[in-house]
C-alpha cells in the first residue's frame, strides 16, 4: 500500500556482493494442498467454504456433478477452490451438504495504484567499512521509533521468523540476503517464484528493509536487523486473488514441522476497502478472516496496513478494509515529518505527526508508526550520508521512508524513499519481533500485543485513538 518512491542507487566499489538469479527458490515449499490463484482454462475461480471450518467428505465428487472440478483446498480453515466454466455452478456447489457459501474468487489490485515514481538521480557510494549505514542519517523514522535504542541493549530480534506476505521480494540485495530464509520461502502466484516481480522498486523489498535490513554497515538498517525474512509471494504487480493471500497466511503461519514457514509474525503491508453488500464478498471476507484466525490460534501476531484513503472507518456506512479489519488482526496508521530534512539537523521532527493519506478511526486503527509523508516542501535538501559525502534529494523525499528495493540490471545496493501505511506496518512487525526475542522466543499474539499497548506513546486523545489506536510504537520501552 504504498504511494510514492524515489529510488536511490548505491554503486558500491570494492564490496563483495552476494548475487542469485531472480528465479531461485522454491515456488512450491510445503505439503499443504494449494490453491489457485485465478481461473484456468476450464472457467472461473470459486473458493467452497466448508461449514463449522471443515471440507464435507465427498467434496471432490459433489463438485464435479455441479458442474466443476475441486483444484486444491486448504483444510485447517475448511476452505476449498473449483473451477468451472457452468454459468450455474455457484448456486448448485451451494446446496452441496456441509457447505456454507460458495464466492466468486476476485483477483484485487491490494498495492495501492496511486504512487508516483520520481527519479532521485544516483548516488555512488564510497567503500563503508565499520557497523555504520550508509543511510542511517536519513533514516528518522526509526530513530522516531527508538529502535537504535533498543538495539544498543542488545535486542536485534535474533531468532524471530517475520513472514511478508507480499509481492516478490529481491533475494539479492545485499541488505536482505542475510536475512532472508530461502528454504521456506514460497510463492502462491503460478508461474513465478517468491523472488520475482515486475519493475524497480518491489515493493515486498521494501517493507521487508523497513523489518530487518541486515546490520552490515551497508545502506540502512531494520527495526530489527536480526531477525528472520520470509518471503510470501502472494501479490504479482501488486495485484492477487482472494484465494491467494488467504492460501499465503495459512503457509506462513503453519509450523516447518507440518510444511509451512513456522513464521512468528505474519506482515501484510496490503488491503483494500470493500462494500459489504453482496454474497461474494461476504464468503471472501469469511474465507480471510479464516485464514487470520488460523494463524493466531497458531500462535502468530498478525499486522497490517490501515490503509491510504484519509477514510474515517468509524463513520463509513457499507465499507470494510481487509485484511487490516480480519479477525486478529493488528491494524497500522501511518504518520510522517514535513520539511525534516530542511535545516537539517535542526529541522521539524513532527514525526508522529498523521500523515495527509492515512485511514484512521478507532474501528480500524490499533496502532500508529512512521510511514512517511508526501506533501513536503520543494527544493532540494542534503543530508550527510556515512562515512562521507552528502544524499541530495527534494526535499520533500526525505519526509518519506528509506528502504531496500529492486533497482535495475543487476544492482543488488538500491534503496527507495516511499510512504504509505505498507511502511507503516511494518515497524509495528520489527517492534513486535524485539519483544518476542526479549521474552524468549515464544509469546502469543495477545501477549505481544499487550506488550505494544503497555509501550507505545499514548498520543493523541487519552487511550485509544482515532488516530494512533493504542499508541505510536516505542522500540526502546517495548524491551525495558
Amino acid at each position: 500500500m504504498h504511494r510514492r518512491i524515489v529510488p536511490l542507487a548505491i554503486a558500491a566499489a570494492g564490496l563483495v556482493l552476494a548475487c542469485s538469479s531472480d528465479n531461485t527458490g522454491p515456488v512450491q515449499q510445503s505439503g499443504l494442498t494449494r490453491m489457485s490463484v485465478s481461473a484456468d482454462n476450464s472457467g472461473s475461480s470459486y473458493l467452497i467454504l466448508g461449514k463449522g471450518n471443515k471440507l464435507p467428505n465427498g467434496l471432490a465428487t459433489a463438485v464435479t456433478l455441479a458442474g466443476g472440478s475441486l483444484s486444491g483446498s486448504v483444510s485447517s480453515i475448511g476452505v476449498a477452490i473449483a473451477v468451472s466454466s457452468d454459468p450455474g455452478f455457484q448456486t448448485k456447489a451451494s446446496l452441496i451438504p456441509g457447505v456454507e457459501g460458495v464466492a466468486l474468487d476476485q483477483m484485487v489490485q491490494w498495492i495501492d495504484p496511486r504512487e508516483t515514481a520520481i527519479e532521485a538521480g544516483d548516488v555512488t557510494e564510497d567503500v563503508v567499512g565499520g557497523t555504520d549505514e550508509t543511510f542511517f542519517n536519513l533514516q528518522w523514522n526509526n530513530r522516531a521509533v527508538h529502535a537504535p535504542e533498543a538495539l544498543a541493549l542488545g535486542l536485534n530480534g535474533a531468532g524471530v521468523r517475520v513472514a511478508i506476505v507480499d509481492g516478490g521480494i529481491y533475494s539479492a540485495h545485499v541488505d536482505i540476503a542475510p536475512n532472508l530464509d530461502v528454504a521456506h520461502s514460497a510463492s502462491f502466484v503460478p508461474g513465478f517464484a517468491f523472488n520475482q516481480d515486475v519493475g524497480t522498486f518491489w515493493h515486498a523489498t521494501h517493507v521487508a528493509g523497513i523489518v530487518a535490513a541486515a546490520d552490515n554497515g551497508i545502506g540502512t538498517i531494520g527495526v530489527a536487523p536480526s531477525a528472520t525474512i520470509i518471503g510470501v509471494k502472494v501479490l504479482h504487480n501488486g495485484t492477487g486473488s482472494f484465494g491467494a493471500v488467504i492460501q499465503g497466511i495459512v503457509y506462513a503461519a503453519t509450523p516447518i514441522s507440518e510444511g509451512g514457514a513456522g513464521a512468528n509474525i505474519i506482515n501484510m503491508s496490503l488491503g483494500g476497502g470493500f462494500e459489504r453488500n453482496g454474497r461474494d464478498f461476504a464468503h471472501l471476507a469469511n474465507a480471510l478472516s479464516r485464514a487470520t484466525s488460523y494463524a493466531r490460534q497458531q500462535g502468530v501476531t498478525v499486522i497490517a496496513a490501515a490503509g491510504n484513503d484519509f477514510t474515517d472507518v468509524d463513520h463509513t456506512n457499507n465499507l470494510i478494509f481487509v485484511p487490516a479489519q480480519s479477525v486478529g488482526v493488528n491494524a497500522v496508521a501511518a504518520t510522517g515529518p514535513l520539511g525534516w530534512a530542511v535545516g537539517y539537523p535542526n529541522g521539524p521532527t513532527n514525526f508522529t505527526r498523521p500523515a495527509s493519506y492515512t485511514n484512521f478511526g478507532q474501528s480500524i486503527v490499533d496502532f500508529a508508526a512512521p510511514g512517511g509523508e508526501d506533501v513536503g516542501p520543494g527544493g532540494v535538501c542534503s543530508i550527510p550520508r556515512i562515512p562521507t559525502g552528502f544524499v541530495a534529494a527534494p526535499c520533500f523525499a526525505f519526509d518519506l521512508v528509506i528502504s531496500p528495493c529492486r533497482g535495475s540490471g543487476a544492482s543488488t545496493t538500491t534503496y527507495c524513499f516511499a510512504d504509505g501505511t505498507s511502511m507503516a506496518a511494518p515497524h509495528v512487525a520489527g517492534v513486535a519481533a524485539l519483544i518476542i526475542q526479549k521474552n524468549g522466543g515464544s509469546m502469543k499474539p495477545a501477549q505481544v500485543e499487550a506488550a505494544l499497548r503497555r509501550s507505545a506513546d499514548d498520543l493523541g486523545k487519552p487511550g485509544n485513538d482515532d488516530f494512533y489506536g493504542a499508541g505510536f510504537v516505542n522500540a526502546l520501552r517495548a524491551v525495558q
